[in-house]
């Protein structure tokens, strides 16, 4: 008799949360059918929870004989300092342990049964210890004392299934709310999937058309490149015009040059004629000189005769004389002039020779220059060849990281689908066990009812 009421109020209170569950799920069952034939047209991937606007509230399945406890008890409370305040408060802060506990909701029974003897004006009952077991201390009790005591210990258990009723409302509002706002938040989540997709895809066409480009610009690099090697052909022909012309200029300076030695070979041995004559001239003269000595001994030994005679030769002698000296100044004149014209020759020598050396270091230059300029040609020619090399092979990297991008963008939208039709596939088989349930409910909760009204008149 003690245990049978325990697991009787065990399975109401579980019937009352399995009922206020199934409520909810028909609920969610009628409300979900008819916003599938209101909204047939609406895409899948964008109204899956758009139907859902307010939180979600849920009515329990309340007992009027609870809630109205539930008041007195309140009603009760406010009085300061009373038994009722201390029991109804110890019965709230443990009616969580009451289903569970019989002995505490014996002892949270036996507290408020004490207090409506006391309120009342009848005998209170007798001092219970809180370590010993309730069974000995309700056998002190009488037959009207007990009547109270199980009436009490009814109503304790009204109160705590009224208060886990209303607790359990709450936290299932709760928990649906969260549903429906984790809801939301998937449905905004793949909302920006998509938006990032799209942008993915504009984005995917923009290196399409980046690449397209690319190949443009790598085919007037290969036209440029085209266009300065024969650039290049051209200086290359120009510089070797110009070398053929620096051939001819160092032949014609060879010729030049062989020209001044002959010149200054025949200058030297006109120098080495007028040197001739000048020592003859100078013999002769001193063969004349000699001649007038012996002719003034001859003169001298003919006497006085030949007085007059010898100065008609003296007088000839000066003369001779005097053209001997005008002779030699002119000789000396001519030496001076030759001299003159040998540092004149010299310097022009001096000046072909810097002259041709300036020609042969500035067409040396020219060699190196266009040699330079062909070399620094080619390097860049090689260059723009890397270069377009490296243009085609990050295009085809780009290109395979585009189709790797697109296979998986495929994937995304294929796991998309199937948890779409897991979803679909989930809330099929909810309804379906929440039909079972309610059906095994309806039938086991009418049992239960006459149970519990045939235990009831059999404890009264």
């Amino acid at each position: 008799m003690n245990h049978r009421p325990y697991h009787q109020f065990l399975l109401l209170f579980w019937i009352l949360a399995l009922s206020s569950q199934t409520r909810l799920s028909w609920s969610w069952f009628f409300s979900s059918d008819k916003e599938t034939n209101a909204n047939e047209q609406i895409p899948r991937n964008k109204g899956v929870y758009k139907d859902v606007v307010s939180e979600f509230s849920m009515e329990a399945l309340n007992d009027r004989k609870g809630v109205q406890l539930i008041e007195n008890a309140k009603s009760k409370m406010l009085v300061p300092n009373t038994c009722w305040q201390a029991a109804y408060l110890n019965v709230f802060e443990g009616c969580s342990k009451t289903l569970a506990d019989e002995e505490l909701r014996s002892r949270l029974a036996w507290h408020l049964s004490n207090c409506f003897q006391q309120h009342t004006g009848r005998p209170p009952f007798p001092y219970c210890d809180a370590k010993s077991a309730m069974k000995n201390c309700l056998k002190n009790l009488d037959r009207d004392a007990h009547k109270v005591y199980l009436q009490y210990f009814l109503e304790t258990n009204s109160i705590c299934h009224q208060l886990q009723t209303d607790a359990f409302k709450h936290q299932t509002e709760r928990l649906v709310n969260e549903l429906k706002s984790s809801a939301e938040y998937a449905e905004v989540k793949l909302g920006k999937i998509e938006e990032q997709g799209e942008v993915l895809l504009q984005n995917a066409g923009k290196v399409h058309d980046s690449l397209a480009s690319i190949d443009v610009r790598t085919q007037q690099v290969a036209e440029t490149s085209r266009m300065v090697e024969d650039r290049v052909n051209t200086v290359l022909r120009y510089s070797e015009a110009v070398y053929e012309q620096s051939k001819g200029i160092a032949a014609s300076q060879v010729e030049l040059s062989e020209g001044q030695a002959t010149m200054k070979e025949n200058l030297a041995q006109g120098m080495a004629l007028l040197k001739d004559s000048y020592e003859n001239l100078g013999v002769e003269i001193v063969n004349l000189r000699n001649e007038a000595v012996e002719i003034e001994k001859e003169i001298g030994k003919v006497g006085d005769a030949m007085f007059s005679k010898m100065t008609t030769l003296q007088s000839k002698a000066d003369d001779i004389g005097n053209i001997a000296g005008t002779s030699l100044d002119k000789q000396k004149q001519l030496l001076d002039g030759q001299s003159v014209a040998l540092e004149g020759l010299h310097f022009l020598t001096k000046f072909q020779s810097q002259a041709l050396e300036e020609s042969r270091v500035t067409l040396q230059k020219l060699v190196e220059f266009g040699q330079k300029q062909q070399e620094e040609l080619l390097q860049r020619q090689k260059q723009l060849h890397q270069s377009h090399d490296h243009l085609v092979e990050n295009s085809k990297l780009m290109l395979a990281a585009q189709e790797a991008f697109e296979s998986k963008q495929a994937s995304m939208f294929v796991a998309i689908d199937k948890l779409f039709a897991l979803h679909s596939a989930m809330l099929f088989e909810s309804r379906v066990i929440i039909a079972f349930l309610v059906y095994s409910v309806a039938i086991f909760i009418i049992y239960m009812l006459t149970s519990i009204k045939h235990a009831y008149n059999v404890c009264v």
